[in-house]
């Protein structure tokens, strides 16, 4: 991972207009973390973790990169389809498919209004997230060989960080779970956050299956080629 996979996450950011990069005005708080089948790579599932983090949600994210399949498998036998994203809400009993509806449902039942227009499913929202990704190429896309944890992983992130993306690619890719902790600028979370990490920076990496919290984007890809990768 060197300059141009940051400057390429950068450019992803930048053609998002910053989506993700601030807590918007949200609503009502679930009770447990949403679960999000996804992959990194799919600008659609891009679309959902946007909407995620404006609405400073926690997430259970179920990685599933092409010609995987430790979740793959397991969405379609829950779905019937391999789709992506597909949100489960245990909250509410309530589980989709297609983006556009998993963000209206989204910042209906957790936010205060309609979701932004980028986030729509009109054509020119849609060629915009679809072109963003462009230039991460098949990053966070495919799977590589890994060994899964006994207990998911945990991400301090917001979704507009580009040395987040990278972190997360590496996750998807890795196809290793783990909860999505989203503490975007305004995050109700940001002041706990501090509190255990120490200072505002993201990404940040929790493994409870070896006691390992750290910061720095290329550190921990790195610790996860090296722990997890096969």
């Amino acid at each position: 991972m060197g300059h141009f996979d940051v400057a390429t996450a950068l450019v992803t950011t930048l053609l998002r207009g910053g989506l993700g990069l601030r807590v918007g005005e949200v609503g009502p708080r679930p009770e447990q973390p949403v679960i999000l089948y996804e992959f990194e790579g799919c600008p659609f599932c891009r679309k959902a973790r946007e909407a995620l983090s404006i609405l400073d949600l926690e997430a259970d994210i179920r990685p599933c990169p092409k010609r995987g399949h430790r979740f793959r498998d397991e969405l379609i036998e829950r779905g019937g389809k391999a789709q992506f994203p597909y949100l489960i809400d245990p909250n509410k009993g309530v589980e989709m498919y297609e983006s556009t509806d998993i963000v209206d449902y989204l910042f209906a039942e957790y936010g205060r209004g309609e979701a932004p227009f980028a986030l729509g499913g009109s054509a020119p929202a849609t060629l915009a997230v679809v072109a963003s990704g462009v230039g991460r190429g098949s990053a966070g896309a495919f799977v590589r060989p890994s060994k899964a944890p006994d207990q998911p992983l945990e991400l301090y992130s917001f979704e507009a960080s580009p040395f987040c993306r990278l972190v997360r690619e590496r996750l998807c890719e890795l196809e290793l779970p783990y909860r999505l902790h989203n503490v975007a600028r305004g995050s109700a979370a940001r002041e706990a956050f501090v509190e255990r990490s120490g200072k505002m920076q993201v990404p940040y990496l929790v493994d409870p299956n070896t006691g390992v919290e750290m910061f720095e984007s290329a550190d921990i890809v790195a610790y996860l080629d090296a722990t997890y990768g096969a």
